[in-house]
């Protein structure tokens, strides 16, 4: 699979958040198999969790899964550049890589400097149109 194949999941996940009125954010994690080991998308309204993003969500239960905190040979797909919170979640797991969709100019990581590890390789704008229009459409949405 590519990275648009493993995003347009992550988009799915986005749609369910959306569906649900969470902030549609998805994201996937995929072990060096290729294999898809953890989705999740933001919970932070029903959970009344202002950790509970997609990103921290699917760290914890890859973690869980493998019995480890360290994840650098895994692939973290995101709709949304992460923010600072995930950012240090993903440099305390040694995330191998990050791929993002849409950035995220007032609250992502990037605008601070790259948060993420030293070895993490970090791809953007994948998908980017489809990431920012479903969070644009949300917060059209919300404001009517």
């Amino acid at each position: 699979m590519t990275s648009q194949d493993y995003m347009q999941i992550a988009l799915q996940e986005a749609e369910l958040a959306y569906q649900k009125g969470e902030i549609p954010v998805g994201a996937i994690i995929v072990s060096p198999s290729g294999e898809i080991i953890a989705k999740n998308h933001n919970l932070t309204e029903q959970l009344c969790d202002v950790t509970a993003h997609a990103e921290m969500l699917c760290i914890s239960a890859v973690t869980s899964h493998f019995g480890t905190k360290y994840l650098s040979q895994c692939t973290l797909y995101v709709t949304l550049e992460p923010c600072v919170m995930c950012a240090g979640a993903l440099y305390w797991s040694q995330m191998g890589k990050v791929v993002f969709g849409a950035n995220d100019t007032k609250r992502g990581f990037e605008k601070i400097g790259n948060l993420l590890h030293p070895k993490t390789l970090v791809e953007k704008d994948v998908l980017a149109d489809n990431c920012s229009k479903i969070l644009k459409d949300f917060f059209k949405k919300l404001r009517k």
